[in-house]
Order: C-alpha cells, then sequence, then structure tokens
C-alpha cells in the first residue's frame, strides 16, 4: 500500500487550504471531534476559527465476518444532544476513507438537531463507500495510506517507519 508520510510544515499547509472555504461558509457555533484521528486536526481548526463549543464522539464499528463493512456504528460517546441542538456544527476527522465513521456521526449530530458539516484533512475517493456523500471540505485528495507527524513516534504496528515510497 502507498504510504505518505506529513511533516508538521505538511499539516499547516492542509490548515491553510481548509480556513478560507470554512469562512466563507460563515460562523460555527460547536465542533465534534471524532477520537482520536480528528483530535489534533479539530485542535489546530478550533484555534484558527475561534470555535470554543468543541465536544467528541468515539465511534467502534464491530468487526463481524458476516457484517464485514457494513456493520453497525457503536458510539462509545457522544455529546448529549442538548449541546448540539441548534448549532452549525463542524464534525474534524483526519482522514475520510472508507467514510462510514464520518457519515455515522454526521446522522447522529443531524438526529440531535444540529446543522452538521463534516471536514477532514484528506479525503481517499476510492476507498469512499458512498456513491453521493464525501466531506464537506477536505484539505487534500489521496489514494495513499496518510501517516501524521503526531503518529510517527507511536511505532504504529505494521507500518514501516523509513521514508514512504514515493512511486
Amino acid at each position: 500500500m502507498k504510504q505518505e508520510l506529513l511533516t508538521w510544515a505538511d499539516v499547516d499547509r492542509l490548515v491553510d487550504v481548509l480556513i478560507p472555504p470554512l469562512k466563507i461558509v460563515g460562523t460555527f457555533d460547536a465542533m465534534v471531534l471524532i477520537t482520536r484521528g480528528g483530535i489534533i486536526p479539530g485542535g489546530l481548526l478550533a484555534e484558527a476559527l475561534g470555535i470554543r463549543h468543541i465536544l467528541t464522539a468515539a465511534v467502534d464499528f464491530p468487526a463481524t465476518e458476516t457484517a464485514g463493512l457494513m456493520a453497525w456504528p457503536s458510539f462509545l460517546q457522544f455529546p448529549d444532544p442538548a449541546l448540539l441542538r441548534d448549532r452549525r456544527t463542524l464534525i474534524v476527522d483526519d482522514v475520510w476513507g472508507s467514510g462510514r465513521t464520518s457519515t455515522a456521526v454526521k446522522g447522529r449530530v443531524q438526529a440531535s438537531g444540529a446543522i452538521p458539516y463534516t471536514c477532514v484533512f484528506h479525503y481517499n475517493p476510492y476507498r469512499s463507500m458512498f456513491n453521493k456523500a464525501e466531506p464537506d471540505f477536505y484539505g487534500a485528495i489521496t489514494d495513499a495510506f496518510i501517516v501524521y507527524p503526531w503518529e510517527v513516534d507511536r511505532g504504529l504496528r505494521g507500518i514501516a517507519m523509513g521514508m514512504p515510497d514515493m512511486n
């Protein structure tokens, strides 16, 4: 699988790409960070956009052979609907791969009475399970496995820590 190892300068560029279109649509009243991938991107965007009402959502898709990628999500953590109701809410994750996590959180945010917008640093339309859904905002399109600078020092299992193959 093709990998792309990002630097902090690359992350800064992604934030710079996202801020103008996010500002064009107006202000956001709340942000929901999808754990764990959305914590750092969301923090950076919240600071840049001045969003102070920051919440988290943790989603698990049980791995079952019969359900496969069609497994129903389990919300391990989700904000009380009263914290979202009538708020323009930016939902942030690092990557939209299959799209399952972002769409599950968007659905639940919308069911809470909020106006949801999804945002990711990287969108992989080649892996997405959704033909008619994509993130509302994304910094870049990719077909690579992205390794962010905050992930490198964790010693990710199964990922070679050398330079990625750029071919």
